[in-house]
């Protein structure tokens, strides 16, 4: 099972060294500097009639530094993520060999991408442009190589069996380097054997991003072809001007996590419906797709508010298993309302609004909520689960206890809809407004602590994240200048000639890979290839892109991978398969929401319209 290290959640570790809080410290400004300068902007448009220069390029930058060092603290504290650390059941000496096998195939592919970064820097180094006055591009770009280099040493330094096992990964890590630089490379069979080494090097444990890279690598390499091209396009997607909204709205969600916005959204929802036959059930669905909203993280969701919510569900009677599905799968309710991070980078990734898609979403979101609501009330109206009384008293204390934590969407929706802010300029706002609300306004948490948590385990997140990002984006420009997607595209034209099944196919398709792979990696390798068939069958862009994301919200239930069924086994200490035979029933609903986003158009493109 994986540990909540793998998927991002804290736990605990000894205290950082001074390098470490250097690290820290520098990604915690970073962020500040990235929520204060779109602030400042907005202030400046409105006293100065003008901007500040160069600020959104700065915070674009900003974002690129946050990635590879945040990626480089990820793999410090063995937060990136894999499939698990299949390694560490082997007895000794096999697992120091199999570990030293791993840091080394780990290593190579890190120092590659460094080394396909420092072309880049180079090639910039001789054309000097800048991206404000007295900064040159090449500094910016220099956290590449810097930041991949970074992460290699901390992937032997990681490796199992002491001093001589990193020995044995460094070693073998100069060698791979060697080897895919060399010609040898470029040969049928060592390609071959290069490809085997590195799928197994992931069975066994190495980070995902090593999988994507070293593809990336192994292919253009087979190919002759410069690895610049590699970091090129890591630039070019890293420094959109879209994706600081998701470190930004990832601090705030942090912010959020940290101080008790959970008890809080629990008793405002709780006095609303608790009175409703599966009124605590009905506050679950609730809270859960609130604050999934906000983190974009299911298994954070499960881990932060199921120490709350399913004693909760016990007490007023309903069935530990009920309870336990009800909680695993609502988990994933919110990934379609904004500002939620999917939903902001398949924007990204398939040229789309952001505006468009959370307007996509939001109806969408609603269904799958209510489906979810109705059969809760179902659950409690079989389980004779006790409600409590309606009042107005309690629900006016509990709206005013929860008024600033409610006001958060209204920010984001108002700036952007409103014309107030670019999507940017709002997550900046909710960062700043999270922040004063916890710590001037609820006193939940020290300014100082809340930074340093919020802002270290942001950085974690986002760095784990965004080197997925930076290395299946090198690997989809092979898969386009190898002309993969016209391939798959040219074969479905001539096997499918309906709309309707390609829209079958299409689920079948997405609910295996929501299932084997994790959402952010799904969105940059597999929307390139989908959409141009999406067009050739009349599918909308937003509404394909609604299909794409509520199937990948329910493959974290489907077996046998599905993330939220690992987290709920692990919150909860229950047998694996307890928890797939207790979500079961909610997956069969949901993926009947699923088919109804999918076949009726008008769900997502009625507010579109407007």
């Amino acid at each position: 099972m994986p540990s909540p290290a793998e998927h991002g959640l804290p736990g605990e570790r000894p205290a950082p060294t001074f390098a470490a809080r250097v690290e820290n410290a520098v990604s915690i400004g970073l962020l500040v500097g990235m929520a204060l300068l779109p602030i400042l902007e907005i202030v400046g448009r409105r006293v100065w009639r003008t901007g500040i220069p160069g600020s959104s390029s700065l915070v674009q930058h900003a974002t690129l530094w946050i990635g590879l060092l945040g990626g480089a603290i990820a793999a410090r504290d063995d937060r990136l993520l894999s499939i698990g650390h299949l390694v560490d059941r082997f007895r000794e000496p096999y697992r120091r060999s199999l570990s030293a096998f791993v840091a080394a195939v780990s290593a190579a592919v890190s120092l590659l991408l460094a080394g396909s970064g420092l072309q880049l820097v180079r090639a910039e180094w001789r054309d000097t442009h800048f991206i404000v006055p007295f900064l040159p591009l090449w500094v910016a770009e220099g956290v590449i190589p810097a930041g991949f280099a970074l992460i290699a040493w901390r992937l032997v330094r990681r490796a199992h069996g002491g001093v001589w096992t990193r020995a044995a990964g460094a070693i073998g890590a100069i060698a791979g380097v060697a080897f895919a630089s060399s010609n040898l490379i470029l040969g049928g069979v060592p390609f071959a054997a290069a490809v085997v080494t590195l799928l197994l090097a992931v069975v066994l444990g190495a980070p995902l991003f090593v999988a994507l890279g070293g593809l990336a690598v192994l292919f253009f390499r087979h190919e002759d072809v410069p690895l610049a091209a590699i970091s090129a396009e890591i630039y070019r997607i890293v420094t959109s001007p879209t994706l600081p909204t998701i470190p930004l709205f990832g601090f705030a969600g942090y912010v959020l996590t940290m101080g008790n916005v959970s008890r809080r959204l629990v008793r405002f929802f709780r006095a609303i419906v608790g009175w409703m036959p599966g009124g605590i059930a009905v506050v679950t669905v609730l809270v859960c797709t609130f604050f999934t909203t906000f983190t974009g993280a299911s298994g954070v969701t499960i881990v932060a508010l199921g120490g709350i919510l399913l004693p909760a569900l016990l007490v007023e009677r309903y069935p530990e298993r009920f309870s336990l599905g009800l909680l695993t799968s609502s988990g994933s309710l919110g990934l379609l309302f904004p500002p939620c991070l999917p939903v902001i980078l398949y924007a990204v990734v398939a040229g789309i609004a952001v505006d468009q898609m959370f307007l996509g979403g939001f109806l969408p979101g609603i269904l799958l909520s209510l489906i979810m609501a109705g059969w809760a009330v179902r659950g409690g109206v079989q389980a004779g689960a006790r409600r409590s009384s309606f009042s107005w008293k309690e629900l006016g204390a509990a709206a005013w206890e929860a008024k600033w934590d409610l006001l958060l969407p209204v920010i984001v929706l108002v700036g952007i809809f409103g014309g107030i802010a670019t999507a940017v300029e709002a997550a900046a706002m909710t960062v700043l407004y999270a922040i004063g609300a916890e710590v001037f306004i609820h006193r939940d948490a020290g300014f100082r602590r809340l930074l340093s948590e919020a802002g270290t385990e942001t950085s974690r997140l986002v760095g784990g994240f965004l080197l997925l990002l930076a290395a299946a984006t090198g690997l989809t420009g092979y898969m386009v200048d190898a002309g993969v997607p016209q391939a798959v595209f040219e074969w479905v034209r001539s096997t499918i000639d309906s709309r309707f099944t390609f829209l079958l196919i299409l689920n079948v398709f997405l609910l295996l890979v929501g299932a084997f792979m994790h959402i952010f990696s799904a969105i940059v390798i597999v929307v390139p290839i989908i959409a141009p068939l999406a067009v050739a069958f009349g599918v909308h862009p937003v509404h394909l892109g609604i299909i794409f994301l509520a199937n990948l919200e329910l493959g974290f239930l489907m077996p046998p991978v599905g993330m939220n069924l690992f987290m709920s086994a692990y919150r909860f200490e229950k047998p694996f398969g307890e928890v797939c035979r207790a979500v079961l029933p909610f997956l069969l609903l949901l993926l009947g929401g699923v088919l109804a986003i999918t076949y009726i158009p008008w769900l997502t493109t009625a507010l579109l319209q407007k």
